[in-house]
């Protein structure tokens, strides 16, 4: 099975914000999102990454607006969704699954580009946002405007699918195709319902954690972000827990790649073959 992830848009940030103890010089994250070559599925989506949807798109409210203009990210036109699958050969239509890591604005404003697609993500946390209010909902980072109008309609929930025991070293969590190639893990405290991709079969298990930190190094080097990050976080108190499940599996010989984290990996799109093989 061939994966690779692209790098939407980049976002500066200070380091001493999302690393404890570093520096105010300015940090370029990126923001990925991947693209799955399943034996059964097909091409897979994971995310979306940032599209124009997000920050120029028509039905953007007011709040995602401002939301925009003060991240302020910069769009990599080169590896923007569509033209990454024009790159395999694949329209929108072939894209059949989309992946929900979470629900906020860099990983989902481009779900309304793929009419044909179902959408693997945490029905539990679906359930919250339907029942909360438009403010209650900003309050935990969702602009509900981003959202398919039939996304409830083509949503193949978490809890309809197989679970899997934790072993070996390897976290437990939900078997999304019924095959171990591609296993969620539950990964709590950056958004409600965050899960991450334990690609357990590769020959260095690889663990897709997105949004659990936003440098490896805070990981690595026990330097997990403080106050004001854990702002911003759905559950402060989880964090370090997850972090130190995540530094379980580093220490068991598996890999761990994040969404944002600017180092380059084997699996992005540049240091990848462009053929989908």
């Amino acid at each position: 099975m061939k994966m690779v992830f692209a790098n939407s848009a980049c976002v500066s940030a200070a380091e001493r914000l999302i690393l404890r103890g570093g520096s105010w010089r300015s940090v370029r994250l990126r923001v990925r999102y991947g693209l799955i070559f399943h034996p059964v599925a097909g091409p897979v989506l994971v995310d979306t990454g940032y599209t124009p949807e997000a920050l120029t798109g028509e039905r953007r409210g007011r709040m995602l607006r401002l939301y925009g203009a003060l991240l302020k990210p910069d769009l990599n036109a080169a590896e923007q969704v569509l033209p990454v699958l024009k790159r395999f050969g694949l329209s929108p239509d072939d894209i059949r699954t989309v992946i929900v890591t979470h629900f906020h604005a860099d990983h989902i404003s481009g779900l309304s580009l793929f009419p044909k697609a179902r959408f693997i993500a945490s029905d539990a946390a679906w359930a919250r946002v339907r029942s909360r209010t438009p403010r209650q909902n900003l309050r935990h980072g969702v602009f509900t405007e981003l959202f398919p109008p039939d996304f409830e309609t083509r949503l193949d929930g978490l809890s309809s699918k197989p679970c899997v025991d934790a072993r070996d070293g390897f976290p437990g969590g939900t078997d999304l195709f019924g095959d171990g190639s591609v296993i969620a893990v539950d990964l709590p405290g950056h958004a409600d319902g965050q899960f991450g991709l334990l690609f357990a079969s590769l020959e260095r298990p690889l663990l897709y954690a997105v949004d659990v930190q936003w440098l490896l190094a805070a990981l690595t080097e026990n330097r997990t972000p403080g106050f004001p990050a854990t702002l911003i976080a759905e559950d402060a108190a989880a964090i370090e827990p997850t972090s130190a499940m995540l530094c379980r599996f580093l220490a068991t010989g598996g890999e761990v790649m994040l969404c944002h984290d600017p180092a380059p990996t084997s699996y992005d799109l540049s240091s990848s073959d462009p053929e989908a093989g």
